[in-house]
């Protein structure tokens, strides 16, 4: 099934935007995701197992290398073809 997530991450950090772009450039390297980012927000469209692993994964990266920060996800699914 696919679903699609948006994700925003707002580091608490003087200089929020290195573990930003860090963490797009890790989900743009995922085979099978579809990454979309705009100046707000990243989308990651896709199949619900994959999409979750690389939440999982990539988010507990994120956070362990922050002091403190916030991430907001929505999901909507399924997909239609």
């Amino acid at each position: 099934m696919d679903v699609g997530v948006e994700i925003s991450l707002y580091p608490l950090q003087e200089q929020p935007l290195p573990p930003i772009r860090a963490l797009i450039e890790r989900l743009n390297a995922v085979p099978g995701l579809r990454v979309v980012t705009n100046s707000l927000s990243t989308q990651l469209f896709g199949d619900y197992e994959l999409l979750m692993q690389t939440l999982t994964r990539e988010l507990r990266v994120a956070l362990a290398g922050l002091p403190r920060g916030v991430v907001i996800l929505k999901m909507v699914g399924p997909l239609a073809d």
